[in-house]
């Protein structure tokens, strides 16, 4: 079928389509979205216990097992795209990764392939790897997954309906080779320019170029900076793009839930929505959310951490004896460990330091929880992901 080659415009028209891309975080699979998939519907107590040392700036790379498949154990945003029509050395791959605010790099194969006849942009990755970097609401598909590990296709929201596909059905795919797979079905991929998702087993079958693209995660204050620096180390025959619309000076407007739910919560979502409206009105249940995905991945992980943190919202003890707090009905000393007492006693203390103010005091407030502009950002980037599927 000849050389497999990316779609140049489909790389460009990326950059006009920015604005309804926002990321995931660079924290724990997490909170069920309402009216999508569940990412996590986990009740208390269901997660397994902690595997590896947590920190109250994110864990290792371990993951929570259900009966059928793996969720991610950390989420991660995907900042910056750079694509090199031949591939990317492994040198220049190196030297992203020691650019000053990058945290995590992950290279795809790719190519601009034909499905039933319809050109498309497809990627080819490790279904476990490539899964932390999309979406919550993707990551929580466990079909989605399970039809990768399969050797099928799967697609962006968008592009099922470009293609006309239907699930469970097959269709001709032609690249450098043809073949015919299966549809498995569709969610939103975050990452703009890509149509459709095989495995690596499939992209070196169909002859897709290795390592064409990488993608980048650095939650950087000044991510036009980092653009021009990755486009530096990959050259003139590079293409480098931006995948964020926003950081943390624009928080953007999230959810604010004014009802304030008199049943006891059962999962991790009615708790994060219900300590929002109790116990700092004004503030957005996505960030709490989010806080509770980057510390513990929601009581997946609970500490201690290496700075001694505990927890699901990963609460230094000394923190906790300021701001510890009974929450929902409870009575006796506060523990740090229980998710009805933590949750709104981190919900307390982002109040009082002006999150239910939103703008900049909420930016304030979440650099207060943790001293790191990187995490302010990642927590905000991760709530615009709750506030999206919601």
């Amino acid at each position: 079928m000849g050389k497999v080659t990316w779609r140049r415009l489909s790389v460009f028209a990326a950059v006009v389509s920015f604005a309804a891309v926002t990321g995931a975080g660079t924290g724990q699979a997490g909170v069920a979205i309402p009216g999508g998939p569940a990412v996590i519907g986990v009740p208390f107590g269901a997660a397994s216990q902690p595997d590896g040392q947590p920190g109250t700036q994110g864990a290792g790379p371990t993951v929570r097992t259900t009966s059928d498949t793996q969720l991610p154990r950390q989420l991660v945003v995907p900042d910056v795209l750079a694509v090199i029509q031949t591939g990317i050395p492994q040198s220049d791959v190196a030297r992203i990764r020691k650019l000053n605010g990058v945290r995590s790099v992950l290279t795809v194969s790719g190519g601009a392939i034909t499905i039933g006849g319809q050109t498309a942009n497809v990627i080819g990755v490790d279904p476990a790897a490539f899964r932390s970097w999309t979406p919550p609401a993707a990551a929580g598909e466990q079909a989605l997954w399970q039809a990768l590990n399969r050797s099928q296709f799967v697609t962006g929201t968008a592009a099922q309906h470009t293609l006309g596909l239907a699930g469970g059905h097959s269709y001709p795919v032609s690249a450098a080779t043809q073949s015919a797979l299966t549809f498995g079905g569709s969610a939103d991929l975050g990452i703009p320019g890509v149509d459709a998702v095989v495995n690596r087993s499939v992209a070196s079958r169909l002859g897709l170029v290795p390592d064409l693209a990488v993608l980048i995660n650095a939650p950087a204050d000044n991510l036009a900076s980092l653009v021009s620096q990755v486009h530096a180390v990959t050259g003139a025959q590079s293409h480098v793009v931006s995948l964020q619309p926003a950081t943390a000076s624009t928080p953007g407007r999230l959810p604010v839930d004014t009802s304030v739910p008199t049943g006891r919560p059962t999962t991790y979502l009615q708790l994060y929505q219900e300590s929002a409206a109790r116990y700092c009105p004004g503030l957005s249940w996505t960030v709490l959310a989010a806080i509770g995905e980057v510390e513990s991945g929601d009581g997946a992980n609970v500490g201690p951490s290496t700075a001694g943190a505990l927890g699901p919202m990963q609460f230094l003890p000394s923190t906790w004896t300021v701001w510890g707090i009974d929450g929902f009905g409870d009575t006796g000393a506060p523990d740090i460990m229980n998710p009805f007492d933590a949750v709104p006693s981190a919900a307390a203390m982002l109040c009082a330091d002006g999150a239910g103010q939103g703008g900049s005091s909420l930016q304030g407030a979440i650099f207060a929880y943790n001293h790191a502009d990187w995490y302010v950002n990642e927590v905000l980037a991760i709530a615009r992901e709750y506030a999206a599927g919601a």
